[in-house]
């Protein structure tokens, strides 16, 4: 097994550790199942493309597992509830915003996105390798919270409620999406600075 395989079977193995211990009384277990119920799909993609012969460096799949850790806990507590009032109180917020905090760390997935594009030699300028992943990390902001939509207007309103976590902020979802970007546009930034392809040519 390489490198990336180790790091990958570690960061499974400290998932399924936090998983089992969070699934434990959860707040609200129906929206605690519906938000692993994410992770676990997330888990299967990144799991079958490794399978699949589609690998990625340590620091990608490190990365990318910020946003399941998170997911994992929000989806204990439900996100507008997960013990975080020490940031809220020391910035004065009105809110809580480790929702904010997970979904920058959607934009994560960026480095993974832009480290397959060149690998695979599939642009051909530092424009599109650096635009690319951002607007894939949009699109995805985009369509998770049509999905987020969908299903609080088909379920229980409080079940909804709490799986939207907008805690009464009207604009939450483009806040949410313009977290995700913000994340992707970091990540990919990272990347650009660790293959040093500033200075270089792709």
């Amino acid at each position: 097994m390489d490198k990336s395989g180790k790091i990958l079977v570690w960061l499974v193995g400290i998932y399924a550790a936090l998983f089992l211990l969070l699934s434990i009384n959860p707040v609200d277990r129906d929206t605690w199942f519906v938000e692993n119920l994410t992770v676990w799909i997330i888990l299967a993609v990144i799991i079958g493309l490794y399978c699949g012969r589609i690998r990625f460096s340590p620091l990608a799949y490190a990365l990318m597992f910020v946003l399941i850790y998170l997911h994992t806990i929000g989806g204990h507590w439900t996100f507008e509830l997960v013990p975080f009032s020490w940031v809220t109180d020391f910035f004065g917020f009105s809110r809580n915003h480790f929702d904010r905090i997970a979904h920058f760390s959607v934009g994560f997935f960026a480095f993974a996105v832009a480290e397959w594009l060149w690998s695979k030699k599939l642009v051909a300028n530092k424009f599109l390798l650096f635009t690319y992943p951002i607007f894939v990390i949009a699109a995805i902001a985009m369509s998770y919270e049509l999905i987020e939509w969908i299903y609080a207007a088909l379920t229980d309103p409080e079940a909804g409620a709490a799986f939207l976590g907008s805690q009464g902020d009207i604009w939450d979802a483009q806040k949410d999406m313009l977290a995700d970007t913000l994340g992707a546009i970091f990540a990919t930034a990272v990347f650009f600075w660790k293959r040093n392809i500033w200075e270089n040519k792709l």
